[in-house]
């Protein structure tokens, strides 16, 4: 199977999020509090997943629904690989929620949420 690549030749447009994307780190930790006492440990090898929320503003009808239609063919199941903007590596990513604003005649804005998944 050919994971897809979130890039102008599977969206068919620029698909570079505006600036003020954010990137949220919430790593995976087990721990036991006993007595007033405390102990952590990492869960996992791969413990520390990545969440960027992303924006598109904008857009034109028609290449807000080239990204629309990436995200409803994975359908939240599916994992593609995207370059974060601040890296050059590609990672593997599922987009479980999106959101399409029309804000005037011919012009969206999209929002998303690409969590990075761990997949062989």
């Amino acid at each position: 199977m050919t994971v897809p690549v979130f890039n102008t030749a599977t969206v068919g447009t620029d698909p570079t999020p505006d600036f003020g994307a954010s990137k949220k780190s919430q790593p995976i930790v087990r721990q036991i509090k006993f007595q007033g006492y405390e102990q952590r440990a990492s869960f996992g090898i791969n413990n520390n997943p990545k969440i960027w929320s992303l924006q598109w503003t904008a857009l034109s009808n028609a290449n807000a629904d080239l990204i629309e239609a990436f995200f409803d063919a994975r359908a939240g199941i599916e994992r593609f690989y995207w370059t974060p903007l601040d890296d050059t590596t590609q990672y593997s990513w599922v987009c479980r929620e999106w959101n399409r604003t029309h804000n005037y005649a011919d012009i969206c804005t999209i929002t998303a949420s690409f969590e990075q998944v761990f997949e062989p």
